[in-house]
């Protein structure tokens, strides 16, 4: 297993950081479930979808983050490497190309018009911000152009009212990294 230290520093006095109590609980849940405890459910999916409290003096959110994506890559080797010793592999690259048909998909819409907007008064994601990372990962699944899975876990979109809906762009964000981890 990747070493994942349970002690993070700590944000600046009077900063808000990752609740320490609900990192360290979540980290040794992970621990028992990588040595073998399936009962946890806990996957490179679930690692993935961890979110935190934010509490004042709690741990650097860069540090643990980084630590999760550690961890997440981690069980995604120890998943596919399971399926391929079961005899499942074909299943296993069977749901990455699905996933990536999906995706190719999805970016083939016409630009501003890839996922559904929120109303006028709501915050979304802003259309050219995912747009220009739409142009990037069709690029990287039909053409082969070089895109790290840090560049997709490390995207940030500006907020704009009536822009794309946060948890369209956000699934498809996480089925990338599915499919980027399945064929690593």
């Amino acid at each position: 297993m990747v070493a994942v230290s349970s002690t993070f520093p700590t944000v600046p006095k009077g900063k808000r950081g990752y609740d320490v109590d609900e990192v360290d609980a979540f980290l040794d849940e992970a621990r028992k479930a990588y040595a073998g405890d399936v009962s946890l459910g806990i996957d490179s999916a679930r690692i993935r979808r961890t979110a935190f409290g934010l509490t004042k003096n709690g741990y650097s959110t860069a540090h643990v983050d980084a630590a999760l994506e550690r961890l997440e890559d981690a069980f995604a080797s120890r998943q596919r490497d399971r399926a391929v010793s079961s005899g499942a592999e074909s299943t296993w690259f069977s749901t990455a190309r699905s996933g990536a048909e999906d995706i190719v998909a999805r970016l083939e819409r016409p630009q501003g018009h890839r996922f559904d907007r929120v109303g006028i008064l709501t915050t979304g994601y802003h259309p050219r911000d995912v747009d220009r990372l739409t142009r990037r990962l069709h690029g990287y699944f039909t053409d082969g152009r070089p895109l790290s899975i840090d560049d997709v876990r490390g995207s940030v979109f500006r907020p704009k009212r009536g822009g794309y809906r946060e948890s369209q762009v956000d699934l498809l964000l996480d089925t990338v990294v599915d499919v980027m981890l399945a064929v690593r």
